[in-house]
């Protein structure tokens, strides 16, 4: 077990990031970035990266023009008063349906993550005439490593990569932003086994590292036309060098609001 307590830490969203498109070479983009915010990489630093970036660059776009939805997509659709094509982009990218009512459309996702309309949103792209929705990364985790591994061949420096998304939470009002994709750094830190301050081991804490630097960067990075995908943390212990965000995905037989 490795503590992630740091007393200071700072997060800087870097500008100038241009508007992506398929097939961009994002590594190059940040290191751009990088270079025009007057930063140097330091061993040790994250990078986080908003969702939406990294599905542009791997072709996640998809026209609804180009969508013929279903027998259960029209019937959800009517159920939760939403596009049907949508709705049917919603089922291609679902395990389960969870719950379903006027405006809502809540889903386990095929990575695991429970969220409302599969993690499809329309907004911050560019719209045809039909409508464009874009999905979630493949394989975040994936495309975590993938830039990982590219920066750190052109820099020669030990970082972390996160992706981010901003979801809802159970009992809570509000989005707040979670790592869907990690590489580098802890997912989950496992802190059962340290000592508290009156020297007591801990025995249920785990940590949700990534998430936690995740909401950080969140708040620097925006929400809506702020235009700051990628924000450099530094000064945040890594735990552990390997770990994933399909670690933090809770097990469904361990969920206890089914």
């Amino acid at each position: 077990m490795t503590s992630a307590a740091s007393a200071t830490a700072t997060l800087l969203a870097l500008g100038g990031m241009p508007m992506i498109g398929q097939g961009d070479d994002l590594s190059g983009m940040i290191l751009d970035a990088l270079e025009r915010s007057g930063e140097i990489l330091l061993d040790g630093d994250i990078i986080v990266l908003a969702q939406k970036i990294v599905s542009k660059a791997e072709g996640r776009a998809v026209s609804l023009a180009q969508v013929v939805p279903s027998t259960e997509a029209r019937e959800l659709a009517l159920r939760c008063d939403k596009d049907p094509r949508l709705v049917e982009l919603v089922l291609s990218e679902t395990d389960e349906v969870m719950r379903v009512r006027k405006g809502v459309l809540v889903v386990r996702h095929r990575l695991g993550l429970v969220l409302a309309n599969a993690g499809i949103d329309q907004s911050n792209i560019t719209q045809d005439e039909d409508g464009v929705a874009l999905l979630l990364p493949l394989d975040p985790d994936a495309s975590c490593a993938v830039i990982r591994e590219e920066i750190v061949r052109r820099t020669e420096k030990d970082i972390a990569v996160l992706i981010i998304d901003s979801l809802g939470r159970a009992w809570r009002k509000g989005t707040c932003g979670i790592a869907i994709g990690v590489s580098g750094m802890a997912g989950l830190l496992d802190l059962r086994g340290a000592p508290d301050l009156h020297g007591r081991q801990l025995q249920t804490s785990e940590l949700g590292l990534a998430d936690e630097v995740a909401a950080a960067a969140s708040l620097v990075m925006g929400q809506g036309d702020e235009g700051r995908p990628v924000v450099l943390v530094r000064g945040v212990g890594r735990g552990r060098s390997k770990g994933s965000a399909a670690e933090l995905i809770r097990e469904p037989e361990l969920d206890l609001f089914p």
